[in-house]
């Protein structure tokens, strides 16, 4: 076996997950409760370096769209209508929240949660909207704002607006300036309620 993988593991791994999801909505038909279980299908970040991620740019570890992209799906028969897609900006947090309201629960309010419930914007009860969402890992911070994307790494500070540009080829940050100097603002206010990163090892 190669030492860190190959195409050919990743794509056996691939379809013993597909396997293995199938087994689940199955056992759910048998059961009845097909139609009052919200299935949820996502990961935690972007694809590894075997993943087929293009248009978007780097992969897992960087905060570049191929680092922080991933794929989500919902399935809850008679709630969300099948086929439906969205492009609500969202972020793994979220499902928390989701979930909590699917079932008529809510958060302690003295800890409040920092998702937010997605099912008004998966049934259509709600349009998409803009979100604030920032991310930082050890040598990156990133920031978006709409469909406006701040990123910081080690060639600098970067623009760009992935409405236009999803694979990030376009710094825009010497024609947007303003927007730039506000979006950065908005990182620097979230960073700075953070815990600070732990230090590299060495």
């Amino acid at each position: 076996m190669t030492a860190g993988g190959s195409l050919k593991i990743y794509g056996a791994m691939m379809r013993s997950m597909d396997a293995g999801i199938g087994r689940v909505l199955k056992a759910l038909d048998r059961s009845g409760h097909r139609r009052n279980t919200l299935v949820i299908f996502t990961s935690d970040n972007g694809g590894e370096r075997y993943s087929f991620n293009w248009p978007f740019s780097f992969q897992k570890m960087y905060l570049n769209e191929g680092g922080t992209r991933v794929p989500a799906i919902a399935r809850w028969p008679g709630v969300i209508p099948p086929g439906r897609v969205t492009g609500q900006a969202t972020i793994t947090m979220d499902w928390t929240a989701t979930i909590l309201a699917a079932a008529g629960a809510a958060a302690d309010p003295a800890f409040p949660l920092d998702g937010v419930d997605l099912m008004p914007v998966c049934t259509g009860v709600r349009a998409v909207y803009d979100r604030a969402l920032f991310w930082r890992i050890t040598g990156f911070d990133a920031a978006r704002v709409g469909s406006w994307k701040y990123l910081k790494d080690a060639k600098g500070e970067h623009l760009f607006d992935l409405a236009t540009d999803p694979g990030e080829k376009t710094d825009l940050v010497k024609l947007q300036t303003e927007r730039f100097e506000s979006i950065r603002r908005q990182y620097h206010a979230w960073a700075s309620q953070m815990l600070p990163l732990p230090s590299p090892s060495t």
